[in-house]
């Protein structure tokens, strides 16, 4: 059992108590296998990832933003010498992969980015995707291209970007959450989504380096609970130091010659920014809005509130979107946290939604699920239908980084919705 197995443990149980989750809890973690060496990660993920691109494996192909505009994207090695990683000590710094995407002027010639980069696709085929009900081999997880041209000019006339920071759930690699980025972006937002090294089962470094999970054992409701705390912690230091790091970067004017593409530096909108999250990270979401007074507005998709958050709430405006079976009876920490915000604040329940509908596998699944027999599609993204669900979650999304960000009036949180009738607002 493996990483979207345990994701969708936390998720399930985490409001029954830590003790319930630790019944499906592994006995050895996949981390705790030997990491490879690069020569030997490198083969072995070459390997994979021609046999993937095998004439048979399934190809998708994600739904393009609701705007026809331009978009662009950079990925970024960040390192915060300030701090050890968390999970690897014996590591006096904390090295993080970013991607930030945002409005670009049109430039054909440069190549599509791809959701995956080729490595960590390899290693999401050979070590992660069976936890989907996929096998090696079966979906070409490298072939699938974004919206975004990689490394394109930004687009000046887009105006100056209010930032929004993203944070995957438990486990989740940044590249996941594609459609609702390319969405953000296509809309005016620079949006940064975050890798959490180390907690993910790969994440790819320049220079084809692999960094794997190195999560401890957890054999006991002690273990777990020091385990999500540490992660909180360090996701909430990751997510700060993001915004250390872009403030550094908006000061350079090196018309392209710095890490930022052309037109980036000087058009972000420190002074507006949000932060959300699915699963751990809409929970990574709340505590970052506590915790620090940059950011004005979150929100968290499906996720079980942790951390000191979950009781003590927060003042500015946040946002929780809940799964068909997610509701303040059902789950403590969301009665909690809405008890104790005192900020403009609203919560809108997805029927027929379930803990993945909330990220890329909401428009993946339906594509495989032609051609794969037996995958548990209801039980993984519930029965809601997959394009009004994605439209929807663009929807509210957008809208309330717009009303929160950008001052933009919306009637979405104002009563039930006509355009989307699947969305309940829960008073």
């Amino acid at each position: 059992m493996s990483a979207f197995t345990r994701v969708r443990g936390y998720r399930a149980t985490a409001g029954l108590g830590l003790a319930a989750a630790l019944l499906a809890a592994p006995a050895t973690p996949a981390s705790a296998a030997p990491t490879p060496g690069p020569a030997t990660a490198t083969a072995t993920a070459t390997a994979t990832a021609t046999a993937t691109t095998a004439a048979s494996a399934i190809r998708f192909e994600l739904p393009a933003p609701t705007v026809r505009r331009p978009i662009g994207t950079v990925a970024l090695r960040l390192v915060d010498r300030s701090r050890p990683d968390p999970l690897v000590t014996s590591q006096p710094y904390r090295e993080l992969m970013v991607s930030v995407w945002y409005p670009a002027r049109r430039s054909d010639g440069l190549p599509l980015a791809p959701q995956m980069p080729p490595l960590a696709a390899a290693g999401f085929d050979r070590d992660t995707a069976a936890d989907l009900g996929v096998k090696p081999g079966q979906v070409d997880w490298a072939a699938t291209r974004t919206h975004a041209r990689a490394g394109a000019p930004a687009d000046r006339s887009a105006g100056r970007l209010p930032v929004v920071l993203f944070s995957p759930g438990y486990e989740a690699p940044r590249t996941l959450s594609t459609v609702l980025a390319e969405e953000l972006a296509a809309r005016g937002y620079a949006v940064v989504t975050v890798d959490h090294t180390h907690e993910p089962d790969q994440v790819e470094f320049p220079g084809g380096r692999v960094e794997h999970s190195k999560l401890p054992p957890v054999k006991t409701e002690e273990d777990q609970a020091k385990l999500f705390k540490v992660l909180l912690e360090a996701r909430v230091a990751d997510l700060r130091f993001v915004l250390d790091e872009l403030t550094r970067l908006n000061r350079e004017t090196g018309h392209g010659r710095g890490p930022l593409p052309a037109g980036l530096p000087g058009a972000l909108d420190l002074s507006h920014v949000g932060a959300f999250g699915h699963s751990m990270g809409g929970a990574t979401a709340a505590q970052l809005l506590r915790d620090d007074p940059r950011v004005d507005a979150g929100a968290n998709l499906d996720g079980i509130l942790l951390g000191p958050a979950a009781t003590l709430g927060v003042t500015r405006p946040f946002l929780q979107v809940a799964g068909g079976t997610t509701t303040r009876d059902s789950e403590p920490t969301w009665k909690s946290f809405w008890n104790a915000s005192t900020g403009w604040k609203r919560e809108a329940r997805f029927a027929g939604a379930q803990h993945f509908s909330f990220f890329d596998l909401q428009a993946i699944y339906p594509q495989l699920a032609g051609r794969l027999k037996g995958l548990p599609i209801a039980e993984t993204i519930g029965t809601i239908d997959p394009e009004r669900s994605v439209a929807a979650q663009r929807a509210y999304l957008t809208a309330f980084f717009d009303l929160h960000l950008k001052g933009r009036r919306t009637p979405l949180f104002d009563g039930p919705s006509r355009a989307y009738p699947e969305v309940t607002l829960i008073p």
